[in-house]
């Protein structure tokens, strides 16, 4: 078994979706990136990423790759799956928190853990994801972004 750790931000702007464990959110603000900025899918692969010692997402999908303009998180997430599965690993469980003063985020977890855990493969029992403030403090407190952090187990698959 082992551990991987994934941390994201991205800036609340006007004009973009705001789109978080692959659900498009109705909100006045999105976030802003080079792909959808979905900071809670980008935690969850650099903590994927990290666990198997496959470096993280700015090596496997750079912003600088025109590729990956505009590109969904959830297509990247299921190329991270199957770099784990190629790997000789599959995901235990991922426990991850977003980081916002607002929206809400509560009606929107379950659709979250379910694609989370249909894209990787996995039951949603082993996906937990968690939403908290930071009580108006901090860049995400003034409304200025969203964070996301997670982690995750990884085992190998067995036979291997």
């Amino acid at each position: 078994m082992r551990i991987g750790t994934g941390y994201d931000v991205h800036r609340l702007v006007p004009e973009r979706k705001l789109i978080i464990g692959g659900v498009e959110i109705p909100f006045e603000l999105g976030l802003l990136g080079h792909s959808d900025a979905d900071v809670l899918i980008h935690a969850v692969m650099d903590a994927l990423l990290g666990a198997a010692a496959l470096g993280d997402i700015g090596l496997h999908f750079p912003d600088s790759d025109p590729e990956y303009l505009g590109a969904s998180s959830m297509i990247l997430l299921e190329k991270v799956g199957k770099m784990l599965e190629d790997a000789g690993y599959r995901p235990g469980n991922i426990d991850a928190v977003i980081i916002a003063e607002r929206p809400k985020f509560r009606p929107y977890i379950n659709r979250m853990t379910e694609n989370i855990a249909s894209v990787l493969k996995m039951d949603q029992s082993d996906v937990n994801i968690k939403a908290t403030t930071e009580e108006g403090l901090g860049f995400t407190g003034k409304m200025q972004g969203i964070a996301a952090q997670a982690v995750c187990l990884i085992e190998k698959i067995s036979g291997e």
